[in-house]
């Protein structure tokens, strides 16, 4: 257990650096300069993710709650949403990333939440309690960044990447109920 929460603390310990520590970023792009600020910011991001997902795997499975069986069918909803929405951070924006203005954070918040509603062990509580009170604080930071005017909203392209993100983010959905899930968590989302 010990382990998934240092994965975790490392993990979200780096993606916090601009709360925490506004000017480290800044004095590190230009220590380092912006290419290898990236470079080494995506190193120690990947070794936290890798220290964090052992973790999990490794802590033992100590069940805190019960969840009935329907939440299963809302998380796989919700889950549905969180890709479309987590497609339309990575496009252009349509209506869903210029309305949700931070469809990346949103995305994270509404996966953690699902996945809160279906695990009510333990490790399961932190990681993804962990996720979604990150993403709650990321996003008060940047609606206060924002208020400041160090933020500008993404502006709205068109509504065509709405529809692309609707297509990919189900057919993404769709992959992972169907195999992804189980290949790369080693749980089937849904059990038969």
């Amino acid at each position: 257990m010990a382990l998934l929460v240092l994965g975790i603390v490392l993990f979200l310990g780096i993606h916090l650096t601009r709360i925490v520590a506004p000017g480290f970023r800044d004095a590190m792009v230009a220590k380092l300069g912006e290419q290898r600020w990236k470079g080494l910011y995506s190193l120690a991001s990947f070794a936290a993710l890798v220290v964090l997902v052992y973790g999990y795997a490794n802590a033992p499975i100590i069940d805190l709650y019960y969840p009935p069986v329907w939440t299963a069918h809302l998380t796989l909803t919700l889950m549905l949403l969180a890709m479309i929405v987590l497609v339309a951070s990575l496009l252009p924006a349509g209506h869903i990333a210029a309305r949700t203005k931070h469809p990346m954070v949103l995305s994270v918040k509404i996966w953690a939440f699902a996945h809160l509603l279906a695990n009510g062990d333990l490790r399961s509580v932190l990681l993804f309690g962990s996720f979604l009170a990150w993403g709650v604080v990321v996003r008060i930071s940047l609606k206060r960044r924002e208020r400041a005017g160090e933020l500008r909203p993404r502006p709205f392209v068109s509504a065509r990447y709405d529809l692309l993100a609707i297509v990919i983010g189900a057919i993404v959905w769709g992959l992972f109920i169907a195999r992804l899930h189980a290949l790369l968590i080693g749980v089937p989302p849904i059990v038969t």
